[in-house]
């Protein structure tokens, strides 16, 4: 699911004017770090981090199967089911809040070159 939600923007993008692709593309890093800050602030506030697993089990299912007579029958099977699943990690919050503070530091001077990068894009890619 996860990787059909990273395609939607790229298809979206193939529809965008050239002074959004470029507005886009200037944001791209700031849009990244807020995304880290607001996890960031998130793990504080737990005080622990969501990670993202995958756990994998056997599930004991009937199947049917053909036989070379043509007869269909029903026979035990398993399946293999594969699941994201979010399990708390510990953090070490004295660490989580330097990294916070540290991220904070990046998105001020990011923001400062992002409004910079915008003008040069619209300058560049006059809308019409």
């Amino acid at each position: 699911m996860k990787r059909l939600l990273l395609l939607i923007p790229l298809g979206l993008a193939a529809c965008a004017s050239p002074q959004e692709r470029c507005i886009s593309q200037a944001q791209r890093n700031l849009n990244v770090v807020n995304n880290l800050i607001t996890v960031t602030r998130g793990n504080i506030e737990r005080g622990y981090a969501i990670e993202e697993r995958q756990e994998v089990r056997t599930v004991n299912r009937v199947c049917s199967d053909e036989l070379d007579s043509g007869e269909v029958v029903r026979v035990p099977c398993q399946q293999v089911i594969t699941e994201d699943v979010n399990v708390p990690v510990a953090i070490d919050l004295n660490a989580e809040t330097a990294k916070l503070e540290s991220l904070i530091e990046r998105r001020d001077a990011l923001q400062a070159s992002v409004g910079s990068a915008i003008a040069q894009c619209q300058a560049q890619y006059p809308e019409t």
